[in-house]
């Protein structure tokens, strides 16, 4: 048994909304940019001006992107003077992109894919080489 704060009901007596909602999150988290952003904040906050100079997109871009994963409930913000903070509000989130992520990866597996056939990250190194 687990060992959480919510006790999740039986799915097949949960309302029509409530798929609505979790189809409403995947379409929120269904953006390559947004995917980057959650994967950046797994590490912990960071301000919005560390996000822009590690992601390399405009302010305003990623504020937009901030602001809808905001409001969606994904990010939570804390703010110090003049600076927005942006945290996951809900750390179960990263488990459920590393799912996915293991899913691509086992299809693309079975498809014939390796690691090295993909475009090489900034520094120069492909995925394999940075798992070592």
């Amino acid at each position: 048994m687990r060992n959480n704060k919510t006790s999740f009901p039986d799915q097949a007596a949960l309302p029509p909304k409530v798929w609505e909602l979790q189809a409403d999150i995947c379409q929120t988290l269904a953006n390559p940019k947004r995917l980057q952003i959650l994967h950046l904040l797994k590490e912990g906050e960071r301000s919005v001006g560390d996000m822009v100079q590690a992601l390399g997109v405009a302010k305003a871009n990623l504020s937009q992107h901030l602001s809808l994963m905001r409001q969606k409930g994904i990010l939570a913000t804390r703010r110090q003077g003049t600076t927005i903070f942006y945290r996951i509000a809900a750390p179960a989130i990263i488990a459920a992109c590393e799912t996915m992520r293991q899913v691509l990866w086992e299809a693309l597996q079975e498809r014939g894919h390796r690691y090295a056939d993909f475009p090489l990250r900034p520094g120069g190194q492909n995925a394999e080489a940075s798992e070592r």
